[in-house]
């Protein structure tokens, strides 16, 4: 299965045909420059991304455990033991696991101000030592209360710093998410993930060469291919045979799919992703919803654990069987609204087509008097008739299918369309030839209306024809009031 351009509703093609420069200025070099602000731009976009992304992690981490470490205080408010020794073991108790303790290293090409990124308890152990710095020389009366507000208040900078980062990730979301590729696919509905860093390699693969953009918005034409000859065909991206293999493993298996991939680690690779995805996609289309869901949940899981790298594929696959566990639910999270979107996109390409084979978008014959003051009129043939001519009308009549005699017989013009719609246009043309050899069909003269304007011309010009025929044959003519 490939991926087919009309499957997209946001593709854009690059075009240089119209595009207008100085004749001083090489058109060429103009594109080239153009397009390479275009890379540049884009690969910016997707730093800031990477960037804000990771940031939000590290947060998230960090506001769990000073929750952690508020309600531990709070916990202990009334006891009569110093706050210090409960902040103690609380803080100890996040280096008791030296794996869950130690924040994500930063993405590919993601820079901090650390060396080395601080475990989660050294950030905590200096959080509370702020806190203390900031009592200073005085020392309050109720060192609980001073503590949980002092924690409160780094938590709430947390919080806001938090809202910030949502809102710039959003708006480079929504601008990346306007450029249709396999990358975005899955980027565009990541709101969170397990304390991982949310990697992206950015190796130059056929995957990752499917974003195509403007470089004169409005403009299409096949000079895009020349516009873009460092771009590859996104049409190419389809499922490989290891990874339709690891498709269609037993559902929530994951232990089969942990040694699948210590077996086959090439598997672990952003094609296959890719592939996975474009699966779902083709797989939506037909229906066949359990197998989509199935390539997503797959295809991110891969996704998620390229991002962690080998080192943390372990750790996620424990998270992840872990009953309740937050890992669990911000994965389950993402692959729902990964399949929804893809899901939805489905329906809305289905609807489409279905409308596009409707009969209303099929040539027609239909029964429709030319002049507005004609009317047509049915006339059914008597069924007991001794006359030879209504006879044979009434053989022709009851040639006709039920659903057409029914709509004769009911000598609405409207029921009769409705049956030849359905009907081929060869099939219709025959069937009105019947109806005119069987002098079922007839125009009637409408009323005319001699006062208004329109009845007075129709007047008119019937009295001309009435004298030019007198004229011709010889004959008087009696004027009309």
């Amino acid at each position: 299965m490939v991926l087919d351009y009309s499957k997209w509703d946001a593709l854009e093609l690059s075009d240089d045909s119209d595009v207008e420069v100085h004749p001083n200025v090489d058109k060429r070099s103009f594109i080239r420059a153009k397009q390479a602000q275009i890379h540049q731009q884009r690969e910016q976009r997707r730093h800031d991304i990477k960037t804000y992304k990771y940031e939000r992690i590290i947060n998230d981490g960090l506001l769990s455990r000073i929750d952690k470490l508020l309600e531990a205080l709070k916990q202990h408010e009334d006891s009569s033991a110093p706050p210090e020794q409960f902040i103690f073991q609380t803080i100890m108790e996040f280096a008791s696991n030296p794996t869950d303790d130690q924040a994500p290293q930063p993405p590919e090409g993601v820079h901090t101000h650390e060396k080395e990124q601080p475990k989660y308890s050294q950030m905590m152990s200096s959080l509370v030592d702020q806190v203390k710095k900031e009592f200073g020389d005085a020392k309050p009366e109720n060192m609980y209360k001073a503590y949980i507000d002092g924690v409160q208040v780094h938590k709430d900078k947390v919080e806001g710093l938090q809202k910030e980062l949502s809102t710039r990730l959003a708006q480079l979301e929504k601008e990346e998410g306007s450029k249709i590729t396999s990358e975005g696919l899955h980027d565009g509905f990541n709101s969170s993930h397990v304390s991982k860093a949310d990697t992206k390699p950015k190796a130059a693969t056929p995957a990752k060469k499917t974003d195509v953009e403007l470089l004169n918005p409005g403009a299409g034409s096949s000079s895009a291919a020349e516009a873009e000859d460092d771009d590859d065909d996104p049409a190419n991206i389809e499922i490989s045979p290891l990874a339709k293999r690891f498709a269609k493993l037993r559902p929530n298996d994951y232990a089969a799919y942990q040694r699948f991939i210590a077996e086959h680690p090439e598997i672990v690779a952003e094609k296959e992703t890719d592939g996975l995805l474009v699966e779902a996609f083709n797989s939506q289309l037909k229906g066949e919803e359990a197998y989509a869901r199935q390539c997503v949940h797959q295809g991110l899981l891969l996704q998620y654990c390229r991002s962690l790298g080998p080192d943390g594929i372990k750790l996620f696959f424990t998270r992840i069987t872990t009953k309740d566990h937050r890992a669990g639910t911000l994965f389950t999270n993402d692959v729902n609204d990964t399949y929804n979107r893809i899901k939805t996109r489905a329906a809305e390409l289905n609807k489409e087509s279905s409308a596009s084979n409707d009969s209303a978008g099929v040539e027609q014959i239909q029964l429709h008097a030319v002049d507005p003051n004609t009317k047509i009129t049915i006339n059914i043939p008597a069924a007991n008739s001794e006359d030879p001519t209504e006879i044979e009308a009434r053989k022709i009549f009851e040639s006709f299918s039920p659903e057409l005699q029914k709509a004769l017989a009911s000598e609405s013009l409207d029921e009769v369309n409705k049956v030849l719609g359905n009907m081929s246009v060869e099939e219709a043309e025959q069937v009105v030839e019947q109806l005119g050899n069987g002098g079922m069909l007839s125009l009637e003269e409408g009323i005319i209306d001699g006062t208004t304007e329109e009845g007075k011309k129709k007047l008119a010009e019937i009295e001309a024809e009435a004298k030019q025929e007198s004229r011709e044959s010889g004959g008087d003519v009696t004027e009309l009031d």
